[in-house]
């Protein structure tokens, strides 16, 4: 390695991205547990100028320790947050608990939080921040997803004055979107700050100081890099 890419790679924040816990997953001859993590999210940290480290689940009680050495969190997509975090019945179509991964995760958000480290949620990451903060979800909308497996399309509308309009000042941008939960009543301290055009809350965030936005679409699966480059660029500057 050069010099110069050394120097480099020193400069770069590192953000850590938490990963999805499967109990059986296949490579080669093998057939184990594993944590994962889709492609899309490590390539979009690093087309955006961050160092990115997977952060699989661990003892909550570490979750500080884990935030400390780094300069972002980014909580990734993933199952079902399970209902019983908000204080309601689980409904027929929510997905089965993934107890381990939300008590990490949701530990992760506590920890940044707290030290005021950039947080990004991206899709059940943005509805964990807001069950953290005491909001609560919708288990169950339509139309805000394709076949199993496959990422649609649709327009979302910045909240003008807000974190996510400055970033991304189009009036409307088309995202990669796959979920069919969503924010129901906003955590402490939360605001929306993107709406689809069903009025569905496809963003929030906490208001300066620090940064703190969660997105209901994936930007891992398109090209557009505007978010992830201001939480990076936020991560490099201790804001």
């Amino acid at each position: 390695m050069s010099t110069l890419n050394t120097k480099d790679a020193a400069t770069r924040p590192l953000i850590g991205v938490s990963t999805y816990l499967e109990t059986k997953a296949s490579w080669g001859v093998w057939e184990l547990p594993a944590a994962l993590l889709p492609a899309g999210y490590p390539r979009l940290v690093q087309a955006a100028g961050g160092l990115a480290s997977m952060v699989p689940p661990d003892d909550p009680r570490y979750a500080a320790d884990v935030v400390a050495r780094l300069d972002g969190v980014v909580i990734a997509g993933g199952p079902d947050v399970d209902p019983s975090h908000y204080g309601a019945p689980r409904e027929d179509r929510t997905g089965p608990p993934a107890h381990e991964r939300d008590a990490w995760e949701l530990a992760l958000i506590r920890a940044a939080l707290d030290s005021g480290t950039p947080l990004l949620g991206i899709c059940r990451g943005m509805q964990l921040l807001n069950v953290a903060l005491g909001g609560t979800l919708v288990q169950h909308l339509d139309g805000h997803a394709a076949a199993p497996g496959v990422f649609s399309a649709h327009t979302v509308k910045p909240v003008p004055g807000t974190r996510y309009a400055e970033i991304v000042p189009d009036p409307a941008t088309d995202v990669p979107t796959y979920h069919h939960q969503a924010v129901d009543r906003l955590g402490a301290g939360l605001i929306p700050s993107a709406h689809a055009d069903d009025g569905t809350v496809e963003a929030i965030e906490l208001p300066a100081p620090g940064w703190v936005l969660g997105v209901q679409w994936h930007p891992e699966a398109g090209v557009d890099v505007r978010v992830m480059r201001s939480f990076v660029g936020a991560a490099g500057s201790g804001a």
